[in-house]
């Protein structure tokens, strides 16, 4: 094989790798930029009261399903009473 076209090939190659590297890198960057937003507002509720415990799972039953909220608080509210919690 011709070294000229597997040096080229393997340039566009290592061009094309650094690029996807770079774009990684690039979000990494700024989904810790976001993270470290989040945990700012987060204080922010905290210093104004808000149980930020509490928020965290608001936000993460927002993410979900009605449905699967709905089954799963059904359950939750069998097994309190089968413990005599409910």
């Amino acid at each position: 094989m011709n070294d000229t076209v597997t040096d080229s090939t393997y340039r566009v190659t290592a061009d094309e790798l650094r690029s996807f590297i770079e774009r990684v890198e690039r979000l990494e960057q700024e989904k810790k930029d976001i993270a470290e937003q989040i945990k700012e507002v987060m204080a922010e509720a905290k210093g104004r009261g808000y149980d930020t415990k509490v928020m965290r799972k608001l936000i993460a039953l927002r993410k979900r399903d009605r449905d699967d909220i709905a089954e799963e608080e059904a359950v939750l509210e069998m097994y309190k009473e089968a413990l005599g919690m409910g």
